[in-house]
């Protein structure tokens, strides 16, 4: 099961992952050689206790990146395996993100290996949850552009005609008793987060927008599933009901 597809993503993850840590390890390196004969001046230690300074930080950049790849590529999950997915979120993808541009990737196929490791590390971590405990989070965009009902504030407003995917999102909340919202923005996706209080967030967005609600929303895991957008972005974008129930059979008790 996955959100994104594609066993290639996940190749460009791990390739833009090592290519950041040697980049940022070359530039620690940097940092105590460049300045080595300057600092004997002020006093022989000087570049020692720097030099100490760094290699600390070496390490916990070799350690993070090491433990990144060995989640991904492990069948089970490591210990600590939340904040090996914690330095993902924070520090690296907006790393990985500067490599990955220079290097030619566009940003689609940079986010869309990001939230496929993301999903991966957020299934091997997680056990099940009560309904009440899951929320499925969606885009208004998956509204049809010419239906008036307003759902933002209360989605039972819906008249399930059918011209658009929320009458299945409908059927499966209320097939499984999970928390159903449609969020038009960060601000009120975090209103819903506070109000629902969940355990896991199950959303639907585009790259951009899940990468960023991805890293908005940490420590609090989020299993993310890409939107069709057969319109283009931001129009009657639709999402694969059937992708969305098997998700929501992994993390719901039996």
């Amino acid at each position: 099961m996955d959100g994104t597809g594609g066993s290639s993503r996940k190749r460009l993850f791990i390739g833009l992952i090592g290519g950041t840590c040697a980049l940022v390890c070359a530039f620690l390196v940097l940092l105590w050689v460049v300045p080595y004969v300057g600092l004997r001046n002020l006093h022989p230690a000087a570049p020692w206790v720097l030099g100490a300074v760094i290699g600390v930080l070496l390490l916990l950049v070799l350690w993070a990146s090491l433990g990144l790849l060995l989640s991904i590529v492990m069948p089970r999950p490591l210990p600590l395996a939340g904040r090996v997915r914690g330095v993902t979120v924070k520090l690296l993808l907006p790393l990985m993100s500067l490599l990955g541009r220079a290097l030619g990737f566009s940003k689609e196929d940079i986010h869309t290996s990001f939230i496929k490791v993301n999903n991966e590390l957020v299934l091997r971590e997680l056990g099940r949850f009560a309904p009440d405990k899951i929320l499925l989070l969606m885009p208004h965009c998956l509204q049809n552009s010419r239906c008036d009902m307003r759902l933002t504030y209360d989605i039972d407003n819906c008249k399930r005609c059918g011209l658009c995917p929320i009458t299945g999102l409908l059927d499966l909340r209320d097939r499984y008793g999970v928390h159903l919202a449609i969020a038009t923005g960060g601000t009120i996706a975090r209103r819903i987060v506070v109000q629902k209080r969940p355990a896991i967030i199950i959303a639907v967005a585009c790259y951009r927008d899940l990468s960023s609600g991805i890293q908005d929303t940490y420590p609090l895991p989020v299993f993310g599933v890409l939107n069709e957008r057969p319109k283009g972005p931001c129009l009657d974008t639709t999402v694969p009901v059937e992708r969305l129930e098997e998700a929501l059979q992994r993390f719901l008790k039996k």
